[in-house]
């Protein structure tokens, strides 16, 4: 992976960071607190009784992070950082239905997987075009995705390791052959190789042109900062209703919050957990919790204290997470060292850490008798909730014989570059973001020792069985057993420490009805509209 494209991983961690975990009040300790509100993802809320679509109007959205760019190997195809404005542009293959538990054909007609789960066949809708007139038919398919790997778009190593080949097997059919079986498979056409472009797209390397198949065109982009869409008269699916589709970027989520309640727009993008629980309150909207909200990463590398793992263990038993709940979410957040949280259908018996302070620094005086300093990095932005969470994990470091210094970098340009290609820090904070959907993805993103999202330095063979094991299960009981071995493991080896659970929640006004979530939150808007 590149500097740029771990900048734009990194500025999604980061982002998350600064606003992270969701959901509304509540917690208990290390353990799972608060996990009784929310059980799985869905739609959340009244709304009155829709009657029949009308077409007309505008309706501005205020996302998490308003893209730089419109391609999605450059942007990070995600529900807080551009997912949804992309998915509007280009269409998706696939969505995932929260409520059904299963995907959804969208550009795509058919996803079957053969009896051997070696092969997954995706059949594609007759007459469908891009914007530009020409046909999506297999071959466009083909390309795309092959493009989306060699430009390393985000999951294009897992992409790249896990698919033996990809071909048009006739003009409506693309026909996928994995190394082994892979469960998730059908989760990566819900991100960015779903999103397919059009030939004319790419066809000059330095001129990206945003042509999709998807409801709606660019009608004007001012790069991070707005966004207008113009409907398809031609779409597959039929006109969308609305007249103009508007993303916005308003920094934070009390003003998007006060945006929505003056009506300056109807809907928005959030993750902090304390606007997160003040929407909840008062909107209806997709609401969608999330395994590893909050981590604090520890850098595994040699010549870094945590290449002990004395030390990692140490830090581990040196934190409580209800501190940082009370001191930067004002307890609004759901803290818990747990991977898998108590609501998550992949919860196990794998005990969380509890804070033993006595433990911990007996751990740190063996280190300190062995040569070890006590001095440890924390690298973090510069903002009131990354302070809070920086000086509190000083704090109850500090207290069992750590000497923790937190140094702040100027720019989150600055924080990628220590932390993906210096690796200069010992611990900073980040988010993972698991949903019960897609576990395996970002785990391994964030585990596997080649991976170029693993910031961690861990470099465990052990592990990369494990998420073999997790990546190739069949069954839902398999990959249970499987999840529950690697967070075993985790515990043990103590990589990262988490520190909660969190959630998305895109919220939208009473009057707005047939909004369409997909993965990580990605909202579709193709039959989205306004009562009047």
């Amino acid at each position: 992976m590149g500097v740029a494209a771990a900048a734009m991983l990194a500025s999604t961690a980061l982002l998350a960071g600064c606003a992270s975990s969701g959901g509304g009040s509540g917690s208990s300790g290390s353990g799972d607190g608060g996990a009784a509100e929310v059980t799985q993802a869905g739609i959340v809320g009244d709304q009155p009784e829709a009657g029949e679509p009308v077409s007309g109007g505008t309706l501005s959205f205020a996302g998490y992070s308003m893209p730089s760019s419109l391609d999605p190997t450059k942007t990070q195809p995600a529900g807080s950082t551009g997912g949804t404005e992309m998915a509007n542009i280009y269409g998706l293959l696939v969505r995932f239905d929260a409520t059904k538990q299963e995907y959804v054909p969208q550009l795509a007609e058919s996803l079957t997987e053969s009896d051997d789960h070696l092969t997954w066949t995706i059949g594609l809708r007759d007459g469908v075009t891009f914007s530009d007139g020409t046909p999506l038919d297999a071959q466009a398919v083909v390309d795309s995705m092959n493009r989306f790997t060699e430009n390393r778009g985000a999951n294009s190593q897992q992409f790249k390791a896990g698919v033996k080949s990809i071909e048009a097997t006739d003009p409506q059919t693309v026909t996928v052959t994995l190394n082994a079986p892979w469960s998730e498979f059908p989760a990566v056409l819900t991100f960015g190789y779903g999103m397919i472009l059009a030939p004319a797209a790419y066809a000059d390397p330095n001129d990206f042109k945003p042509i999709g198949a998807g409801p709606y065109t660019v009608a004007d982009f001012a790069p991070a900062e707005s966004l207008e869409l113009a409907p398809r008269a031609d779409y597959w699916d039929g006109k969308p209703y609305l007249d103009t589709l508007k993303f916005v970027n308003i920094a934070g989520g009390q003003p998007r919050i006060q945006a929505m309640d003056s009506g300056g727009v109807q809907m928005t993008f959030l993750r902090s957990a304390e606007w997160v629980a003040n929407a909840k309150d008062k909107y209806p909207g997709f609401y969608e919790p999330l395994n590893v909200a909050d981590v604090l990463q520890i850098n595994n590398r040699e010549g870094h204290a945590g290449a002990d793992p004395n030390i990692r263990k140490a830090i581990a038993l040196a934190m409580d997470p209800e501190v940082i709940n009370q001191r930067a979410f004002s307890g609004d957040a759901h803290p818990t060292t747990k991977i898998f949280a108590e609501w998550s259908k992949w919860h196990n018996d794998v005990p969380a850490f509890e804070q033993n302070t006595a433990q911990a620094k007996e751990l740190v005086d063996a280190a300190k008798a062995n040569g070890f300093d006590g001095n440890i990095s924390y690298v973090t932005v510069n903002n009131p909730v990354s302070q809070a969470i920086a000086t509190s994990t000083q704090a109850m470091l500090n207290a069992v014989g750590f000497n923790v210094d937190v140094q702040y970098t100027a720019t989150i340009t600055d924080m990628v570059k220590r932390l993906y290609v210096d690796h200069d820090f010992d611990l900073t904070y980040g988010s993972y973001s698991i949903s019960d959907a897609v576990p395996f993805m970002r785990l391994d993103a964030a585990l596997r020792s080649n991976s170029s999202n693993n910031i961690l330095g861990y470099d465990s063979p052990e592990m990369d069985k494990l998420l073999d094991t997790a990546q190739h299960a069949t069954t839902d009981e398999a990959e249970k057993a499987a999840l529950k071995a690697i967070e075993q493991k985790i515990h043990d080896d103590v990589p990262y420490l988490s520190l909660g659970w969190g959630a998305n929640f895109v919220a939208w006004n009473p009057d707005v009805y047939g909004a369409t979530p997909s993965n990580d939150g990605i909202m579709l808007l193709g039959n989205t509209w306004i009562k009047k």
